[in-house]
């Protein structure tokens, strides 16, 4: 009677949904910072989704700090976790938490950020392809311009491949524009505050700039507080989508942001951690598409990316 249990035991397994076979994973969840108005909302969408699914753990805040980040994973490794999920701080530093979590045989999943080293088996990716949202962004840009200007570009993170690309693709969609001219580039480390800094700076030395394209839209926000009443003469563009820049492109004041799905990234991001932990196949990467966002469509998107 026991081997017969044991059989239809294993058989009903097979048939129950993710939520009940997640009842008993552990996952643990590095951070590369919370006081990032984009990635909480991306924390949060994790936090939700491990909650629906049944999936229990912590998330962690690395505060920015590669070897805190490191530490974190390697205490999720000693806690017995079934899979882990990382938003990195360095994406050129990623190799060590790669290598520990190989040694482990534990699931990795980057979400948000895309390492710079190949995935191996039981790895993934989920996240956007920046250089489209560089591209995205700068077309808009090159359009209110009527193809003739002077643009600054605000970097993001250096360490930060989507700062990488984002720059990219703005550099290449400005290349085919004989009268635009990329006349500024500094980074303010996808922070507010910093981009108040460094566009104040701009201003002092006399730069002339008639737009300005943002890795992120926090540093957007960041150079319309830095302009103040300058503001309606340069045109600004972000990336992600937030909520203050849609109430920002509502008023007038940006000329775009391109949506990145955040709760898409941080829902896919467990649900894929989930099909590692069960042995499933999965994407290496995982794409999540993002969308132009403008006067024209921004009511689209005002409920999709709330906290």
């Amino acid at each position: 009677m026991n081997f017969k249990k044991a059989i239809v035991t294993s058989m009903l397994a097979c048939m129950l949904p993710t939520a009940a076979f997640a009842k008993d994973i552990q996952v643990g969840v590095s951070m590369a910072l919370f006081d990032d108005n984009f990635l909480t909302i991306v924390r949060t969408a994790i936090q939700k989704e491990m909650q629906q699914d049944g999936v229990k753990g912590q998330v962690e805040d690395a505060k920015g700090d590669v070897a805190q980040q490191l530490q974190q994973v390697q205490n999720f490794i000693g806690q017995g976790v079934d899979a882990i999920i990382v938003n990195p701080v360095d994406t050129n530093a990623v190799k060590p938490i790669m290598d520990q979590a190989t040694k482990a045989g534990i699931p990795l999943v980057f979400v948000n950020r895309r390492p710079q080293a190949p995935l191996t088996d039981k790895m993934a990716y989920v996240g956007s392809d920046s250089e489209l949202a560089g591209r995205l962004q700068m077309e808009a840009l090159a359009k209110a311009l009527n193809g003739k200007g002077n643009v600054a570009i605000l970097l993001g993170d250096l360490a930060n491949e989507a700062t990488r690309d984002r720059t990219k693709g703005v550099e290449a969609v400005a290349a085919k524009f004989p009268d635009i001219k990329i006349v500024q580039k500094q980074t303010a480390k996808f922070q507010r505050n910093d981009a108040v800094d460094v566009v104040s700076n701009w201003l002092t030395a006399g730069d002339e700039i008639n737009a300005i394209a943002s890795n992120n839209d926090e540093m957007a926000i960041g150079a319309l507080q830095a302009l103040g009443k300058n503001s309606d003469n340069v045109l600004i563009a972000g990336v992600d989508g937030t909520p203050d820049a849609l109430q920002m492109i509502k008023n007038g004041k940006m000329v775009a942001t391109v949506f990145q799905d955040a709760k898409g990234q941080g829902e896919g991001s467990v649900q894929t951690a989930i099909k590692l932990v069960k042995g499933e196949k999965v994407q290496k990467n995982v794409m999540i598409p993002y969308q132009l966002i403008t006067k024209d469509n921004y009511v689209e998107f005002t409920s999709k990316n709330l906290k």
